[in-house]
């Protein structure tokens, strides 16, 4: 199955501008769905985050704005904009944002 947003379908779109911060929440939008991945756009308020869990696929995280903390495994490190980390699988992971935070999620699963 592929769902894409026909909104931003061959269109350049400017990064920051994709989803829009919402006092005290997590705001999400998925750009492409796939059986073998998709694309999420967040903008996490600054105190807010993603708890710790684990997926069985690898995920992509670009920072288009802001900084969070982001634990793989017990090991912490601040990705900023312009930075990008691998999120690997089976790895418990999280994300909180001590300051507001954007980020481009890529998930891509195996078949």
């Amino acid at each position: 199955m592929t769902e894409l947003k026909e909104e931003i379908v061959g269109k350049p779109l400017e990064l920051e501008g994709i989803v829009d911060y919402q006092d005290n929440t997590i705001v999400s939008k998925e750009l492409v769905k796939h059986t073998t991945g998709s694309i999420t756009a967040f903008a996490i308020d600054e105190g807010q985050g993603i708890s710790e869990h684990i997926v069985p696929y690898d995920a992509f995280l670009q920072v288009v704005d802001g900084e969070a903390i982001v634990t793989i495994d017990n090991e912490t490190t601040n990705v900023s904009k312009g930075e990008m980390i691998i999120l690997p699988a089976d790895k418990y992971h999280s994300l909180k944002a001590d300051v507001r935070f954007k980020m481009i999620l890529t998930m891509i699963k195996e078949i």
